[in-house]
């Protein structure tokens, strides 16, 4: 009987000891205090909700991110912050965050290490959604597969629309760089000052840190690329369709920008900055839904950035980086070009002529339509040319002359798979459409149940996460048992080669470029 009961004992007292041990595994000492996460039962440890820079309220809205204030007692991080100020725009987006606050600026961190002696490559990740929404408690951006391969995952929160990039006179008087806008490119900035500060904590090496984003995700990459107040913080970058390259997102001056904040405290009814900074948070988010008021642009500040991305990769003055950046094959629709119109060869040519005047008939060339099929196929490459692809493609072209680091280039291709019953009736995709990759590249099917999902796309996934983690590591995408990838020839001659990412996945000579190159030509006339 006395033994069996000291066997119950010790048992219980294991059972008391487990706990502690996983809360002393879990906590970890941030510069600005200690928090607490939690741990996965395959020993993976995750942070939620991390402060990294003060609320911007009051009166630090519209300011540059400030630092957090520090905390003794142990703070609890084991729930997604609030989501940056937005309406709800997208319907693909799903938000595991406890609704929407101005106080928003918190990251998230996926770790393997089991303590902070470790030095593992680290993924910062920004989410798309046009600068207007957006969250990283979405599971599409979920960092435990990355950190499931050996690497230290973040998602971050960033000021989006009215609240991340509205300059304004008042702003730019009031500021000592005599700058405004650009809060949310700042605030990740600052997310990626905080990753320098506090990663090695975590098991990460503040050295080996690449960026990562789809979209508006993608464009900030490119922003944080070429600005002096992040560059220095940067080893390496992967870019999802999308830079802050005409026509998709071009910084415009100073002055442009302020006038769009005018334009926006005169439809808030608002004749001061202490009026609009009066206003609460939802009211300003409701006039940004008022029609006619223009999107809220990057600015050249002076201070973020003191010319356009493009000026500044064509000197060679942004961050030298291994380059890892595509696009996908239908990331606008016929219609894009098309419009209302049949179509047909005869429809495709008026488009083409509206669109391009003079230059119709290179235009014609460049984007052949002999028969109905090959306009639906034209017209799909075009417009997705129009949106983002030609913009990610310049960011490309010029970080492979003036980068000094190896790029690498894809065109992603695999069409979404039918819906799972009860999820919706959409038809068969004719190709790869916009962020259709992202749960792909980041190993992140299983966190979407919309769609049928086949050991095809899981081969796909497997593949294309392969290469994100590859280069995270090393800054090259290549390992073994997966198709070579070379870098793109930095002289840009048509031999530059890209990988094609579908069921078969194969590297291949660039027989795009004289088309990418008749646009750059085109748009710099504009």
């Amino acid at each position: 009987m006395l033994r069996r009961m000291k066997k119950l004992l010790a048992a219980v007292a294991l059972l008391l000891c487990l706990p502690v041990a996983s809360r002393a595994a879990d906590r970890v000492d941030t510069k600005a205090g200690p928090i607490q996460g939690t741990t996965e039962s395959d020993g993976l440890r995750v942070f939620k909700g991390i402060p990294y820079a003060a609320p911007p309220v009051g009166t630090l809205r519209w300011q540059p991110p400030q630092p957090v204030t520090h905390w003794k007692d142990v703070r609890q991080a084991t729930a997604f912050g609030a989501q940056c100020m937005q309406r709800r725009i997208y319907a693909d987006m799903v938000f595991r965050a406890a609704g929407v606050s101005e106080d928003c600026l918190f990251l998230n961190v996926w770790t393997p290490a089991k303590s902070g002696q470790e030095r593992l490559p680290v993924l910062v990740y920004f989410y798309g959604g046009g600068f207007s929404a957006g969250d990283g408690s979405e599971p599409r951006y979920e960092g435990a597969s990355m950190a499931r391969r050996g690497i230290v995952a973040l998602t971050v929160n960033y000021r989006l629309s009215v609240f991340g990039f509205m300059a304004h006179p008042e702003l730019t008087k009031e500021s000592p760089h005599h700058a405004s806008g650009n809060y949310g490119l700042l605030d990740q900035a600052a997310a990626l000052a905080w990753v320098r500060d506090n990663i090695a904590a975590f098991g990460g090496d503040p050295r080996k840190v690449t960026i990562a984003g789809e979209s508006a995700g993608s464009i900030s990459v490119s922003a944080l690329m070429a600005s002096p107040v992040s560059k220095g913080l940067i080893a390496g970058a992967i870019g999802e369709s999308g830079a802050a390259i005409a026509p998709t997102f071009n910084p415009v001056p100073l002055a442009e920008a302020e006038k769009t904040g005018t334009a926006f405290a005169a439809a808030a009814g608002a004749d001061s900055l202490a009026a609009l900074r009066a206003m609460p948070a939802d009211k300003i988010l409701e006039v940004t839904a008022k029609p006619g008021l223009p999107r809220f642009p990057i600015t050249i500040d002076g201070y973020f950035l003191s010319k356009t991305v493009s000026e500044i990769f064509a000197a060679g003055e942004q961050a030298h980086v291994p380059l890892l950046a595509g696009w996908n094959s239908a990331e606008s629709g016929a219609r894009g070009v098309l419009g209302q119109g049949e179509p047909t060869p005869e429809a495709y040519a008026k488009a083409i002529g509206n669109l391009f005047g003079e230059d119709a008939d290179t235009a014609l060339k460049m984007y052949p339509a002999k028969t109905d099929e090959e306009v639906t196929e034209s017209a799909t490459a075009l417009a997705s040319d129009r949106f983002i692809a030609f913009s990610t493609w310049k960011w490309i072209d010029l970080q492979a002359r003036t980068g000094g680091k190896p790029v690498y280039r894809y065109f992603y291709s695999r069409p979404r798979p039918a819906m799972n019953p009860g999820k919706g009736n959409a038809g068969p995709a004719r190709g790869a459409a916009h962020s259709a990759e992202i749960e792909y590249a980041m190993g992140n099917l299983g966190t979407n149940d919309v769609y049928a999902w086949s050991p095809d796309d899981k081969k796909v996934s497997d593949t294309f996460t392969s290469y994100f983690a590859n280069f995270v590591k090393t800054g090259d995408p290549n390992g073994p048992s997966l198709p070579a990838w070379p870098p793109i020839n930095s002289n840009g001659d048509k031999a530059g080669q890209v990988m094609h990412i579908d069921v078969d996945t194969r590297a291949e000579p660039d027989s795009t470029r004289e088309r990418y190159l008749f646009l750059d030509r085109w748009y710099s006339k504009k």
